[in-house]
């Protein structure tokens, strides 16, 4: 059974929840994925009455987290203490993590294993980073990379089908088939958004604003999957954008 996930903030707590719990009841997606921003044990409670089922994913760089740095090992379970106290509250089946920068995924694949959870998937991340990044590239942006901190740290993987494009120009390869090499490691969870077929920067465009052909995406992809719609949210009062993107996906996967 194909499902669909709209990505919220475990802050957003006064504009999202509303609108989310409208576009449940019609139908329009099927789970939430929650990102766990550091230090929001307070809202919990909050998201805890909300009858949507949840996956979350656990910070990122953009909140100082990375996984590939050992100097950053405490501060680094911490966050992952919070965000597993809101996955045990929440029932959540899915703890998405990003392998941090630098490079060192053996680093990540470690650290991981010692966080001990098999509800963990590795998402692959583009190669370049962000300007926002204080590093040059990303950990875990090739298939050796994801295949290695899987096997190690015995974890899942949550494939980004923009992040897989990106970090194929990056590396010089197709990037339909390295989004077909990643496959290969049978991902629980898919994340999707529009992108430029030629960039190496990660842009979650809304869909049809981009170049991504959807359907040579769903003829790679089992479409009884799970996808999480990555796309950017014009508006902090509503989730228009995201119903649009959500039919569109929809009306992909079910086509014949």
């Amino acid at each position: 059974m194909t499902k669909i996930g709209l990505k919220l903030w475990s802050t957003n707590i006064d504009n999202y929840i509303k609108p989310a719990q409208v576009l449940y009841e019609k139908h329009i997606f099927d789970f939430i994925e929650l990102y766990i921003v550091p230090d929001t044990l307070d809202n919990l409670k909050i998201w805890s009455r909300v009858k949507i089922p949840f996956s979350v994913h656990m910070a990122h760089s953009a909140h100082n987290v990375d996984l590939s740095n050992s100097q950053k090992l405490e501060f680094n379970k911490k966050i992952y203490t919070q965000t597993k106290k809101y996955a045990d509250m929440l029932s959540a089946d899915m703890i998405i993590v990003h392998g941090g920068t630098g490079g060192d995924y053996k680093q990540c694949a470690s650290q991981i294993k010692k966080f001990n959870d098999k509800r963990i998937l590795i998402e692959n991340k583009p190669h370049i980073t962000l300007p926002f990044v204080n590093a040059n590239v990303y950990t875990g942006s090739t298939i050796g990379a994801i295949t290695y901190i899987m096997q190690y740290a015995d974890c899942g993987f949550c494939l980004d089908i923009g992040h897989a494009i990106c970090s194929a120009n990056s590396h010089c390869e197709d990037p339909y088939d390295y989004i077909e090499k990643f496959l290969e490691l049978s991902p629980s969870c898919i994340h999707l958004s529009d992108i430029h077929i030629n960039t190496e920067l990660d842009e979650h465009l809304n869909y049809g604003s981009g170049e991504l052909d959807f359907k040579k995406i769903k003829n790679l992809i089992n479409s009884k999957n799970t996808f999480v719609i990555e796309t950017n949210k014009k508006s902090k009062e509503n989730l228009d954008d995201f119903e649009q993107d959500a039919k569109f996906l929809r009306r992909i996967l079910e086509e014949g």
